[in-house]
């Protein structure tokens, strides 16, 4: 376990000496204040230029969804660029073959980060969100919010080669976070055609209030984290 905080402590090190790296661990907190009070202005402009009833606040609790995915991600977002930066230098190799080894490793760089996420989605979806969510809610969004990052994580490692590639890889990656977008817009005989993504039931769950899809966003999360998993062994 020390070896594990050691290294964990060695990639927080790393990145605040990288500007982008570390913008990007405050990028959150930006997001959550700019949803929190843009939006609600934004939807009063609206009104008075449709004279409709309401335009944006039918998909407050879709903005809360795509709130809680946003830590996970820019955290481990961050978690693979040093993964990719630390391969690139052959430092995992000598990191493999010390007490942390290969699992050490993927806990480290790749766990913990989803783990602190998980955390502080925890404090801040309450603080920013648009909707009231119940208990179940907050921790079911920013424990699904984790999984994705991990799963964009290992998407990111596993199809770059360098952080140069990681950047775009990570911009295709995150088009999962869209699945979210289908269960509010798309007929419901249609919208079972995302039902592979876990960010799908992530919108449904909130959505319908279904204790079910909360069960299956984390079902499929996890069915692409151990194939994903799987990638990443034999890369790494």
């Amino acid at each position: 376990m020390k070896t594990i905080r050691l290294s964990f402590l060695h990639m927080l090190k790393f990145v605040r000496q990288d500007k982008m790296l570390f913008a990007a661990m405050i990028a959150p907190l930006l997001a959550g204040i700019a949803i929190h009070f843009a939006v609600p202005v934004a939807e009063k402009e609206l009104i008075r230029m449709t004279g409709m009833p309401a335009v944006l606040s039918p998909y407050y609790s879709l903005f809360d969804v795509f709130f809680a995915s946003i830590t996970p991600v820019m955290f481990c977002f961050i978690a693979a660029m040093v993964v990719l930066e630390e391969h690139d230098d052959h430092i995992d190799r000598y990191l493999f073959v010390t007490g942390l080894g290969r699992n050490g490793y993927f806990i480290s760089h790749i766990v913990l980060p989803a783990i602190f996420a998980f955390l502080i989605t925890v404090v801040l979806l309450p603080v920013f969100g648009l909707t009231s969510m119940s208990v179940a809610e907050i921790l079911f969004l920013s424990l699904a919010g984790s999984l994705q990052g991990i799963i964009i994580a290992l998407l990111i490692v596993t199809l770059s080669s360098n952080k140069l590639e990681g950047m775009a890889v990570t911009k295709l990656s995150s088009l999962m976070m869209l699945g979210a977008f289908v269960p509010y817009f798309v007929p419901v005989s249609l919208n079972l055609c995302a039902s592979f993504l876990p960010s799908f039931w992530m919108g449904k769950a909130i959505l319908d209030k279904e204790p079910v899809s909360m069960l299956l966003s984390v079902l499929a999360s996890m069915g692409w984290i151990f194939i994903m998993k799987k990638k990443y062994d034999r890369k790494i």
